[in-house]
């Protein structure tokens, strides 16, 4: 994770070879991005809740995909076998979303469906209409 402003400040420790991916550093992230997520309208994208503070959100969307069609586009991305293993997983036993609600109060958390690009659309809409009734709630 990477903060797009002109510091820069690359939050991760390491990479893991097993997941071909870079180790966040869950310990640094509340320090770094607190200012930024005192601002309004700021959207965190990541899997996973449970180093987050709670009062960083008024709402979290859980994305949810079938496993036969997550599975068919993580093979597609390259996945190795273990990935796929432990994406898939997750997904069944809804391991974030369980999570989530762990995480924050469970009226905050919604799951939206992820499986064709029309829910895509249809979720960035309902994410829309959520964000301006809360502009609208917050300005009265």
């Amino acid at each position: 994770m990477v903060l797009p402003n002109e510091n820069m400040i690359q939050l991760y420790d390491g990479y893991d070879e097993e997941y071909n991916c870079p180790i966040l550093d869950e310990d640094r992230v509340p320090g770094e991005l607190d200012n930024q997520m005192r601002e309004c309208g700021v959207i965190v994208d990541y899997h996973g809740y449970d180093f987050f503070p709670e009062r960083w959100f008024h709402i979290v969307f859980a994305l949810r995909t079938d496993a036969n069609i997550l599975y068919e586009i993580l093979e597609m991305r390259g996945y190795n076998e273990k990935e796929l293993k432990d994406n898939i997983q997750c997904e069944i036993f809804q391991v974030l979303y369980e999570e989530a609600t762990a995480s924050y109060k469970e009226e905050v958390v919604h799951q939206l469906p992820s499986n064709k690009p029309e829910e895509l659309e249809n979720n960035v809409d309902q994410i829309l209409k959520w964000i301006e009734q809360r502009i609208k709630d917050h300005n009265s």
